[in-house]
C-alpha cells in the first residue's frame, strides 16, 4: 500500500478554466523520501495541497481522477482524518508558530489529537533532542532557521507517518540541512513516507530515493539524479571585480545585545564601507538577523556603539523616514512588509518616482502581477516584491536578509544578476545575510563569520567559499 497516490488527476481552481495540473500519476512508498521539483508557478503547491487535504477542503476547485492516501480516497474525508496520517511543514514558518515556547508549540498539534499528557512529554524530548532546539526557550527569540526546525519537530511529534515538506532547507545554514535531511532519511528507515519540495537541489539530492519533476502542470519520473541536478543547475557568473571601497559608513565597536537574559551577540567590532558587498556567515542563531537590525537601527545595542558616517544630519535618532530612505531593509519574512492591496502600489509607495517604480517592476519581472495583492502570491514571488519595492527607494545602504529564499535556479540566477547590477549602477552599499551556497560568492566582496557572539574571522570570497565547502 503507497502512501500517497495520484492516478491521472487533473485539477483547476475555482474562477479559472486553465488547469494546473494534468493527467497527473504520482506516487510516494512507506520508506522512502521523495523530491517533488520544478520551477516556481509550475504546480508543485497545488500537488501537495491536494495529498494533504487541504484540496479540496480548504481552497476550492474541480478535480478529477483518484486521490489516494493510505490507500483511501480523500474525497469525502474531512480534512481533521487526512491531518491524522499527513503532517504538513509549511514553507513559512511564521504563520504555523503560535505559542510562546517551544514546548507549548510542540505540545500544541499533539493535544488537538488527543495524546496522553505522559506521551506528549516524551515526544517533546524526543524530537527537541533531534532538532537540537532548548524546550524552554521562546519562540520569538528563535532565528529563522531554528523556527523552521521547531514546525518540523512539532510535526515529527504528532506521529504522522507520512511528512510533506515545503522548502525545509530555505533559511538553513549546510549543517543543519545535513542533519533535517539526515533526520528525514532515518525517519524513512522507519517506514515513514516523505515528500519534500525544494529548490536547493544540491543539498536534497544525496538524501532522496526518488524524485518528480513538474513542469507546467505535468509530472514524470526523473531517472537519473545526477544529469538531473546538471540540467536544473544554471552556472552564476559573476563577472565583476571586487568594488573598490570608499570611505567608512559603519563603525561597530565591541557591540553586545541581548533579549531578557539571552545573549545573542557579546562583543562585536568590525567597520562596512561605502560601495561594498558584504557577506555576514554564521550558522542559524548565531546573531545575524539581529547585527542587521543593529545596522538597520531597528534594535539598539545593549553594550557598545554603532558610529555612521552615511550623513552627519542623522546623528544618533534611532528612527527617522530620512534614515530608512538612506538605508533599505528586506526583511528575512516578506510578509512582514507587504501591506498594499496590489503590488504596483506596494512598489510604488517608497519609490523615488512613479518611473523608477515602474522600472523595478520590470526589472524584477513582475509585469504580470501588477494588479495582484501581495499576499496572494508564492513565496518566491513575495520575496521579488519585497526587494523590488526596498530597491525602488533606491537606498544607499541596502540590507537583504536571505533574499534568494524560494527562488528557483533560473529565479536565482536572474535575482543575483539583478542586484549586482542595481549595486553597480547606483554604488550601494550591500550587506547580505544568506545560508545559499547557490550564490554567496556572487554577492561578496568581503565576509564576515560570526560565531560564539563575536567577530570569528573576516576575509573575501575565499572565505565564503571555505565556509560552505568545508575546504
Amino acid at each position: 500500500m503507497r502512501a500517497i497516490e495520484l492516478k491521472n488527476v487533473s485539477f483547476s481552481y475555482n474562477g479559472f478554466t486553465d488547469k494546473v495540473l494534468s493527467d497527473v500519476d504520482f506516487y510516494v512508498d512507506y520508506g522512502e523520501v521523495a523530491l517533488l521539483s520544478g520551477l516556481s508557478g509550475e504546480g508543485k503547491s497545488t500537488l501537495f495541497s491536494i495529498a494533504s487535504g487541504i484540496i479540496p477542503n480548504i481552497v476550492k476547485g474541480e478535480i478529477t481522477g483518484e486521490v489516494l492516501v493510505d490507500g483511501k480516497t480523500i474525497i469525502g474525508q474531512k480534512l481533521a482524518a487526512v491531518c491524522r496520517k499527513v503532517g504538513v511543514v509549511l514553507q513559512n514558518a511564521d504563520s504555523q508558530i503560535i505559542h510562546k515556547t517551544v514546548d507549548d508549540e510542540i505540545a500544541f498539534g499533539c493535544e488537538n489529537l488527543a495524546l496522553a499528557a505522559d506521551k506528549i512529554g516524551a515526544q517533546i524530548d524526543r524530537v527537541c533532542t533531534i532538532v537540537q532546539l532548548d524546550k524552554t526557550a521562546g519562540t520569538r527569540t528563535l532565528s529563522g532557521g531554528q523556527k523552521q526546525r521547531l514546525i518540523t519537530a512539532s510535526t515529527l511529534a504528532t506521529g504522522q507517518r507520512i511528512l510533506i515538506l515545503d522548502e525545509p532547507l530555505a533559511n538553513l545554514d549546510v549543517e543543519s540541512a545535513n542533519q533535517l535531511m539526515d533526520t528525514l532519511r532515518q525517519l524513512a528507515k522507519f517506514g515513514y513516507a516523505v515528500l519534500i519540495v525544494e529548490h536547493r537541489l544540491d543539498m536534497v539530492l544525496p538524501f532522496v530515493d526518488s524524485v518528480w519533476n513538474i513542469r507546467v502542470g505535468e509530472v514524470a519520473k526523473v531517472e537519473n539524479k545526477q544529469e538531473y541536478l546538471l540540467s536544473q543547475t544554471v552556472a552564476i557568473e559573476d563577472n565583476s571585480d571586487d568594488h573598490a571601497r570608499g570611505a567608512k559608513i559603519f563603525d561597530v565597536k565591541n557591540v553586545a545585545f541581548s533579549i531578557k537574559e539571552k545573549e545573542i551577540l557579546k562583543d562585536v567590532s568590525f567597520e562596512v564601507y561605502e560601495g561594498e558587498r558584504l557577506l555576514l556567515l554564521g550558522e542559524n542563531g548565531c546573531g545575524k538577523t539581529t547585527l542587521m537590525r543593529l545596522l538597520a537601527r531597528l534594535y539598539k545595542p545593549t553594550k557598545g556603539e554603532i558610529g555612521q558616517t552615511l550623513n552627519p544630519k542623522f546623528g544618533k535618532r534611532y528612527r527617522g523616514k530620512k534614515w530608512f530612505r538612506a538605508v533599505g531593509v528586506v526583511y528575512q519574512n516578506p510578509n512582514y512588509q507587504l501591506f498594499m492591496p496590489i503590488v504596483e502600489q506596494e512598489i510604488a509607495f517608497g519609490a523615488v518616482s512613479k518611473e523608477y517604480a515602474n522600472e523595478m517592476i520590470s526589472l524584477f519581472g513582475l509585469e504580470h502581477l501588477r494588479k495582484r495583492h501581495p499576499q496572494s502570491l508564492s513565496e518566491g514571488q513575495k520575496r521579488r516584491v519585497s526587494i523590488a519595492a526596498v530597491a525602488a527607494t533606491n537606498p544607499k545602504v541596502l540590507l537583504l536578509d536571505e533574499p534568494t529564499v524560494g527562488q528557483d535556479y533560473k529565479g536565482l540566477c536572474e535575482l543575483v544578476k539583478i542586484l549586482d547590477m542595481l549595486h553597480d549602477r547606483s554604488g550601494n552599499t550591500m550587506i547580505t545575510v544568506t545560508h545559499d551556497m547557490r550564490c554567496a560568492e556572487a554577492l561578496c566582496d568581503r565576509a564576515i563569520l560570526i560565531a560564539d557572539g563575536t567577530v570569528k574571522e573576516q576575509g573575501g570570497k575565499e572565505l565564503a567559499h571555505r565556509y560552505f565547502f568545508h575546504e
